[in-house]
């Protein structure tokens, strides 16, 4: 594969790929010895990407999380991706597998209409789900549905830059561009982003709104994950920094079970600073 066809990543995507791969191998692990307990387990990728990256340190081709996630073991790999070049690198790569099933369009209709009903409780399957955009997405509705199937854990990203850029304006989010806020709206599921991300103070000239901190709204997310979606237990949000440490964004696990939730805990915390 031409190096050109790949995207160049920093040292916070190298990170983030390091817990995908410790992750996803715990994961495999644990339930490829459930026996008849559980029948199936898949990896979902709803924003897969090429397969693999340039790392901007090195200048080396690296591995992308399907790329990883096919050096594990699973049932099934589906891989969904936007664009169709980059589902064609993901073609070649998976070769003659029989267990991947690439798809190309949005994963936020995929993902609810083929992928999710593949992996139902009842049906004793489970699903390690990547959620991992360049701006804001996945829509509330794919977490939601997740949350409530009970089967599928999910590692998401909440892309702070892309919010603070284009939505959460200084002057005010009125000032933004009503597609932009069409879009943290759907990524947070109704309007209470706005409570979350402004509060009002007093000073001497009367009531002055101000934007809140990135750690307070990312915490606003984690609480909205737990007690609005429901998952019973997601890891506190670990911010991803750029060469400059300026936060691009947070990433959380979320699942339905303590074991996932205490492996988890234990692979972010070690990236803490």
């Amino acid at each position: 594969m031409p190096n050109s066809a790949l995207d160049e990543v920093g040292l916070w995507t190298e990170m983030k790929l390091d817990i995908i791969r410790d992750y996803s191998a715990a994961y495999s692990k644990i339930l490829s010895k459930q026996g008849t307990k559980i029948r199936h387990f898949a990896y979902i990728d709803g924003f897969a990407g090429p397969g693999h990256h340039v790392s901007r340190a090195t200048k080396k081709v690296i591995e992308g999380s399907p790329a990883i996630a096919l050096g594990q073991r699973f049932d099934h790999y589906h891989f969904i991706d936007l664009d169709g070049e980059m589902t064609s690198l993901l073609t070649n790569l998976s070769g003659a597998r029989t267990n991947v099933t690439i798809y190309t369009g949005d994963c936020n209709n995929v993902l609810l209409q083929d992928v999710f009903p593949q992996c139902r409780y009842e049906d004793r399957r489970r699903a390690l789900c990547l959620l991992d955009p360049y701006d804001l997405n996945p829509s509330w509705e794919v977490v939601r549905t997740a949350a409530a199937m009970g089967s599928i854990e999910v590692v998401v990203n909440f892309m702070i830059m892309h919010a603070n850029r284009d939505v959460l304006l200084k002057t005010g989010w009125e000032n933004s561009k009503p597609a932009e806020i069409a879009k943290m709206d759907a990524f947070w599921g109704d309007e209470s982003w706005r409570e979350a991300a402004y509060r009002t103070e007093h000073d001497l000239f009367g009531e002055v709104r101000k934007k809140t901190r990135n750690e307070d709204l990312a915490e606003a997310y984690r609480s909205r994950l737990m007690d609005v979606a429901g998952f019973k237990y997601v890891t506190e949000p670990l911010p991803m920094r750029n060469s400059k440490g300026n936060i691009m964004y947070y990433l959380y696990f979320a699942g339905p079970n303590e074991v996932g939730y205490r492996i988890a805990t234990s692979i972010f915390d070690k990236r803490r600073v």
